[in-house]
């Protein structure tokens, strides 16, 4: 079942990939490695979620948006490398939670961006990750997820 098929099944499409909000590429790949530029939950070039959570966002529309920004971070692994043959593994995830002062649930909003990775990605998923909490992201994001993957050399 290709990774499309899984989203789906989950009732995910997986978006266009998203333009860069500044001077910077999406991707960047240096040897066996991806480094994925932040991503935020954006769904058709328009940020759907904003402001912080415990204040304009609940705990669940935090990880409704980091849902989207994990299938935004798919499809820029996708166009770079023109489909997920060739991704090895996620190998880490910086997950950055716009939120109140007191808000100490940042794990459990980047949790639906790692199981939405883990069902569609299956053993790809693994990785590592780290939770910050910040009192405002750039362009009042709620989520932003920063992602390194490893990919096998091209054929």
């Amino acid at each position: 079942m290709t990774v499309e098929q899984k989203l789906a099944d989950l009732g995910f499409t997986l978006p266009a990939p998203p333009q860069p909000l500044g001077s910077y590429t999406a991707v960047s790949e240096a040897g066996n490695l991806l480094f994925i530029s932040g991503q935020v939950p954006l769904v058709n070039g328009k940020l759907v979620y904003t402001g912080r959570v415990g204040e304009q966002r609940t705990t669940e529309d935090g990880k409704h948006a980091a849902q989207l920004t994990a299938l935004n971070v798919l499809a820029q692994i996708k166009r770079h490398l023109g489909g997920f043959e060739r991704l090895h593994h996620i190998v880490r995830v910086e997950g950055h939670v716009s939120c109140i002062d007191g808000f100490y649930d940042q794990p459990a909003v980047l949790d639906a961006a790692s199981e939405l990775f883990a069902k569609a990605l299956g053993e790809k998923a693994g990785h590592a990750r780290s939770a910050f909490s910040h009192s405002q992201l750039p362009a009042n994001a709620t989520v932003i997820l920063v992602v390194i993957a490893q990919i096998e050399p091209a054929r």
